[in-house]
Parts: structure tokens; sequence; C-alpha cells
């Protein structure tokens, strides 16, 4: 395992208390260029922007924002963030930024104490839902709803489609393609375990705003909605909180027929990478606390590296051949993402972001590395086309690896120039 050092970072003034899953990066204002969102517990919603150390836009909400969006206390808060920022490109042009006064476009109650929320297709309809996972061991799924003829967000709602029961804690919620290319709806359960959720409502069945009767009853036992997957090797502790990530890229186009790859990380140490037809491509077993688990393509080849990261700032990212690589934030963190922000020259690149304890947020906006995989200098240079030519016109045979070796250190430590000198 090699470690790298990650230098080209901008900090981020935060004043708030964030919880870890309040926390993304996006598309905010449909300008293709992804920002930063922050919620924090006192009900302020943040939105970063490029390198300013300052929000670009700040919102209130009613109440605490456990996670983007929607409440602890259970209010779902829409914001037309685009309409926000067209209308600041003429009067907020001084400052950058957009202050406190916009409200949110639409506001709903639903169930409280939300934990971990996702927004995607779920049931292959081409329409994405919006899944909140609670602290209840309960999954909802609801469908935004408007007439055909609404004008405005006002006019539309959030309509419940289903709810789950899980045995253990949800940690985390993600989709994953099945091998037939499906949608799958995937929640993590402790001890590295995770189920899959079954969509089985239509759109003519689904359940009104306030149905709470869309779950098997209790009386005929578990729901077979519910497909509970334990995953293969020695587990320490049965209830260690997991977390899950599917949908990982693998990079080429043949490869994603095979369906789709998703990764599980526990808080013992434990990190997997799995693919849907439930294949254990390997297991790593670290000695760091893993609270956060994201995917980043690092080496631009089209494949999603694994990244996990510890409460102490050790970061690990692994590549679907099990190469690992760390790198070590250098203050214990108190909430992690990854993705592409555009934080320098207008464009998408791959970022860590780290929220630490001292009101500060670092984002590592050039995390690039050449490969996964070690290599030697000698390596690097066959791969390079002019590198045969060049020994030959120095008069060292390509063959001789005692005289290449020689060349290259006395290029590399002044052996040269010192017997030049001599």
């Amino acid at each position: 395992m090699r470690s790298v050092s990650y230098v080209q970072r901008v900090s981020l003034d935060f004043t708030g208390t964030i919880f870890p899953h309040a926390i993304c990066l996006g598309d905010a204002d449909n300008d293709s260029l992804n920002e930063l969102v922050v919620g924090d517990s006192s009900g302020k919603l943040y939105i970063y922007k490029n390198d300013d150390c300052k929000p670009w836009i700040t919102r209130t909400c009613v109440g605490m924002n456990f996670v983007v969006a929607v409440g602890a206390e259970g209010w779902f808060h829409l914001f037309d963030i685009s309409a926000a920022a067209a209308k600041s490109d003429s009067s907020s042009q001084q400052d950058g930024s957009i202050g406190d006064e916009q409200k949110p476009s639409y506001t709903q109650h639903i169930p409280a104490n939300t934990k971990v929320m996702l927004i995607s297709d779920i049931d292959g309809d081409g329409r994405c839902e919006l899944v909140v996972g609670y602290t209840d061991r309960v999954v909802r799924a609801f469908r935004w709803e408007e007439p055909s003829d609404a004008s405005d967000l006002s006019s539309g709602q959030l309509v419940l489609l289903k709810k789950w029961l899980l045995e253990g804690q949800v940690d985390s919620l993600s989709v994953n393609p099945s091998p037939e290319g499906l949608p799958e709806l995937m929640v993590s359960q402790p001890g590295c375990g995770y189920a899959i959720l079954m969509c089985s409502w239509t759109q003519e069945g689904a359940a009104g705003p306030g149905d709470e009767n869309t779950a098997t009853p209790s009386t005929e036992g578990p729901s077979r909605d519910v497909v509970l997957h334990l995953t293969t090797g020695r587990i320490h502790n049965k209830n260690v909180s997991t977390h899950l990530i599917g949908s990982i890229r693998r990079g080429s186009k043949d490869d994603s027929s095979k369906g789709g790859l998703f990764a599980l990380c526990t808080l013992d140490g434990t990190l997997k990478l799995m693919d849907s037809s439930e294949k254990l491509l390997w297991s790593v077993q670290v000695d760091h606390q893993l609270f956060a688990l994201q995917k980043l393509d690092v080496t631009g080849d089209g494949r999603e590296e694994v990244v996990a990261c510890a409460w102490d700032g050790q970061t690990y990212i692994i590549d679907h051949a099990r190469m690992v690589v760390r790198f070590q934030f250098d203050e214990n963190v108190n909430a992690f993402c990854a993705g592409q922000y555009a934080c320098k020259d207008g464009r998408n690149s791959p970022c860590l972001v780290y929220v630490s304890f001292n009101h500060k947020i670092y984002v590592y906006w050039r995390v690039e590395l050449e490969r996964m995989e070690p290599t030697n200098l000698l390596g690097v240079l066959e791969e390079r086309p002019e590198y045969p030519d060049l020994l030959h016109r120095l008069g060292v045979d390509i063959s001789d690896t005692v005289a290449v070796r020689k060349l290259i250190g006395d290029v590399l430590y002044g052996n040269i120039a010192k017997d030049d000198t001599e």
C-alpha cells in the first residue's frame, strides 16, 4: 500500500454544525458545473461555488437539516436555485453571492427523523424518485406528482409510493444495476450486509400522501419486498455500522453489460467490492474506523475507484484490481464526500471534500493519479515511444539493463557532471 500527497486545496468558511450525510456535490443551477451543497443543524443551507471561501447562496429551512433539503422534523423544502441564480446576474454581481431572501418554491411535511436520502430512478421508468431512510429502520419512497397543466411547483406534491421496514439500522441508500440492467434499490445493513428493496408498485396503485399501509402487515411475517443479503467472510461485529455505494463504473461499454458494481465498508475497517450477482471481487481490512464511502475516477480511464474515509482523516482509494493508495488528511473529519467539483479553471475535476471540526471545509481539487498500480522509472520510460531512439543516440543498447540503469543513475544523481569536472 503506497501513500500519496495532494497539496492543491482551497479552504471554505463554514460556521455551523454538520451531520455526516448533509453534504453533497452536484449541479444546483443547471450550468453544467458542480457546486458543493452543505446543510447545518440550525436549518441553514449553504451552496459553495468555485473557489470562493464564502457561500454563494444561503437559504433558511424550518427545523434541522439532518440531510440536505429535508429537516429532522420532516419538512421537505424545494428551492429553485437556477431561477435565483438568473435573478442574481443583475443584482448581485458586486459580491458574487446571493443572500437569504429567497423562500422555498415548495414545502411539504413528510414523516420526521430523516437519516439518509437518495434521489434516483429506482423503478426504471425514467423519472427520479425520492427515497428517505429513517432512524426507526424504515425506508419510504416518494414520487413528485403534478397536474399536466401545472405552471409552477406549488401545484405539485410528493406522493408516498411504498414503505419498507428493515431488520437493522439504515446508514446508506444507493441504486445499482441488476444483471439484467434494471435499477435495484439497495440499503446497507449492520455487519457488512445489505438488502434489496423491491419496487412492486404501479402508477395507478400508488399510495396517497398520508397512507402508511404500504408495507406487508406484520401478521404475515417479514415483507417479501425486502431481500436481505449477508456478505461472505468473517465479521467480528454483526452490529457494526455499514455503508454502501452502487453504480460504480467499470469503464467500458462491454463491461457495463455484466451488471453493476457496488462497495461496502464498516466502522471496524472492512472494505468489499461486489457485483450485482453477489460475487465478491475483493476484500480489504484496514485498521481505521471508516464512516464514509464514495466513488471517484482518479485516473481518468472511465473506471471509478472506491474511496473510503476514516474519522482521523485517513483516506483509502482502491481500484477494481485491489490496488490501494492512501492519503492522510491532517485533521479529524466531521463529514466527507468525493466527486466532481468546478473549483478552478471553469471545469469539473475530481475532488475530495473534508469538513473539519475547526469551522472549515477543505476541498482538494486536483485528485488525479496517472496510474493506480505501482511501477518503476524504467517501466515508465519504456512506455515512451521516443525512449529507444534516445538510448541509441547515446550509444546505449536498450537490452543492456546494467548500462541503462547506470545511465539513468548518472543523469539523476549528477555523476556525469561530477566525472566531467574530475
